[in-house]
C-alpha cells in the first residue's frame, strides 16, 4: 500500500475506533478520503500539505459531505459548493477525513448543545472539551489528526484548545475567507485552526489565508510564509500582561500556571510589561448583545421553506415557520435568537445594540493603545480547566463566563492563539493566550512555537490514537 494511502487508512481506523468513546466526528468519510489519497499518489505535483489529514467542523460547507451545524433543522443537509477554506486545503493537497461535532450553530462553550450528543474530553471523558469547536479540538487532542478547522465567534477555537491541551489559533478578522462558513454573528465569525503544534497551525494557515472575491471582508494583505520564522529568537520581544484580568473568577491553579509561563517567557529573553485594558471587563456583556443580535438576523433563513427540516401537519405558513423552528432548534439557539430579537426590537436598539457597538469601539482603542507598548498580550485562555458534563447546563450565565478571556479578540478583530502551559492537580490541561495586533500572526506563532519547544506539555490524554 502506498505511503499516503497507508497513513490515511491508519487515520480513519483511529477516528472510527475512538469515536464511540469521544463522539468527536459526526461523519467519517472513509471512501472519499481513500479516493483522494489514491488521486494524490498518482499526481506528480508536490503540494505543501500533500497527504495531510484534516478534520473539519460541521458548520463549514463541503459538497462531498454533510453540513449539519450540529442541528436537527439542517440534519444531513449537503451543500452544493465547498467553502473557500476547503477549496484551498484541497488545492494544497490535504485530505479531509470527516466532519466534526459542535455546539448547535456554534452556540456554546462546552459542546453539550449538539443535537447529536455531547463530545467527550480525551483527558477525562466525564468532562467537556470546550466549545463550540469541541469535536475539532478532540480530533487533534486524541491524536487522530495533526490539524483541524474550527470556527470562532467568541473563543470557540482557543477555549477548547486550552481545555484539551493543544494549540488553537484565531487569525485577524479578514485573514481567512468566511465564504462557506455558516453564519452565526457575521462581524465576529472566523475560521480558526487547531494543531498539535504551532508548526501544524502555521502550515495550514499558509495554505488557506488570503483575499477572496467571494468574501468582501477579506483583506488585500500579503500572506507571508508563516512557517519560516517559527524558531526565531524572541529575546527583546515585549509581552504585555493586564494584571487586572487576573483577579476574581480565575481558578488559582490557572493563575499559578500562567504566572509560571510569564516567568518562563522572561527566561527566554522576552520583556514583560504591564498594560491596561480598562474596558475588557465589559467584553462578555458587549459580546452577548452583539452576537445574539446578529444571530437573530442570520438564523431567520432557517424556516423550513428552502432546505433542511420542515415540520409536518402545519396548515398555514406562519404555523409551519413556528413548528419548524420549535422542532428544529435546540434550547440554547432559541435562547440566543430571542435575546437577539429583543435587543434589536423597537425601543431597545439604542439602549442595547447601539451602545454595545460604542463600547466595542472603546475596547478596540484599549487594545491598540496597549500594542504601542508590546508585541503581544498574555492572559489565561479560560478561567477554569475542563468542567464536568452537565455541571453548568442549568446556568447559562456561568457557561457564558467560560469565554471571558477570549471574546475581546473577536470584538476587536485581533489574532489570538492558545497554547498549553501546564496541568492541574487533576491532570487536566491549562492554556495561556497570546493576542496580537492586526496582521501579527507570524509574531504570535513565533512566540508560541518557542514556548512549546522549550516548555512542552510532556503528557498525552488517556484516550489517544494508536
Amino acid at each position: 500500500m502506498s505511503e499516503i494511502k497507508s497513513n490515511i487508512e491508519k487515520t480513519l481506523h483511529n477516528a472510527e475506533r475512538l469515536n464511540g468513546e469521544l463522539n468527536s466526528f459526526l461523519t467519517i468519510e472513509r471512501d472519499y478520503a481513500l479516493e483522494r489519497a489514491a488521486e494524490l499518489e498518482k499526481s506528480s505535483d508536490e503540494k505543501p500539505l500533500q497527504g495531510f489529514a484534516v478534520a473539519v467542523k460541521d458548520n463549514i460547507c463541503t459538497k462531498f459531505s454533510q453540513t449539519s451545524c450540529g442541528s436537527r433543522i439542517l440534519g444531513n443537509y449537503r451543500p452544493q459548493y465547498n467553502a473557500t477554506a476547503i477549496e484551498k486545503l484541497l488545492d494544497a493537497g490535504a485530505i479531509i477525513i470527516g466532519k466534526t461535532n459542535l455546539d448547535e450553530f456554534a452556540m456554546g462553550s462546552s459542546n453539550e448543545n449538539s443535537a447529536f450528543g455531547a463530545v467527550k474530553n480525551p483527558w477525562d471523558t466525564e468532562r467537556v472539551p470546550g466549545g463550540s469547536s469541541g469535536g475539532s479540538a478532540v480530533a487533534v487532542a486524541s491524536g487522530v489528526v495533526r490539524a483541524s478547522l474550527g470556527s470562532e465567534t467568541g473563543g470557540s477555537v482557543r477555549q477548547p484548545a486550552a481545555l484539551c491541551g493543544i494549540v488553537g489559533f484565531k487569525p485577524t478578522y479578514g485573514r481567512i475567507s468566511r465564504f462557506g462558513l455558516v453564519a452565526f454573528a457575521s462581524s465576529l465569525d472566523q475560521i480558526g485552526i487547531f494543531g498539535q503544534t504551532s508548526k501544524d497551525v502555521a502550515d495550514v494557515l499558509g495554505a488557506i489565508a488570503g483575499r477572496d472575491k467571494n468574501d468582501s471582508t477579506t483583506a488585500e494583505v500579503e500572506v507571508p510564509n508563516y512557517s519560516k520564522n517559527l524558531d526565531d529568537d524572541i529575546r527583546g520581544k515585549r509581552i504585555g500582561v493586564p494584571r487586572s484580568l487576573f483577579g476574581e473568577g480565575l481558578d488559582d491553579e490557572i493563575r499559578d500556571a500562567v504566572e509560571r509561563a510569564i516567568d518562563n517567557y522572561k527566561s527566554l529573553g522576552a520583556e514583560i510589561v504591564d498594560v491596561e485594558l480598562p474596558n475588557a471587563k465589559y467584553g462578555i456583556a458587549v459580546y452577548y448583545i452583539i452576537c445574539t443580535a446578529e444571530a437573530s438576523s442570520n438564523l431567520a433563513r432557517f424556516d423550513g421553506v428552502r432546505y433542511g427540516l420542515r415540520a409536518e401537519n402545519a396548515h398555514a405558513l406562519r404555523e409551519m415557520y413556528m413548528k419548524t423552528r420549535e422542532e428544529g432548534f435546540g434550547e440554547e439557539v432559541k435562547r440566543r435568537i430571542m435575546l437577539g430579537t429583543y435587543v434589536l426590537s423597537s425601543g431597545y436598539y439604542d439602549a442595547y445594540y447601539a451602545k454595545a457597538q460604542k463600547v466595542r469601539t472603546l475596547l478596540k482603542k484599549d487594545y491598540f493603545k496597549a500594542f504601542e507598548k508590546c508585541d503581544a498580550i498574555l492572559t489565561p485562555t479560560a478561567p477554569s480547566t475542563a468542567f464536568k458534563i452537565g455541571e453548568k447546563s442549568d446556568d447559562p450565565l456561568a457557561m457564558y463566563l467560560s469565554d471571558i478571556y477570549t471574546v475581546s479578540a473577536n470584538l476587536t478583530g485581533t489574532p489570538g492563539i492558545s497554547i498549553p502551559c501546564g496541568l492541574s492537580a487533576e491532570n487536566l490541561p491549562i492554556g495561556l493566550q497570546l493576542v496580537g495586533n492586526h496582521w501579527s500572526e507570524s509574531t504570535l506563532l513565533n512566540l508560541a512555537n518557542v514556548y512549546e519547544t522549550n516548555f512542552p506539555l510532556g503528557a498525552k490524554p488517556k484516550i489517544y490514537a494508536e
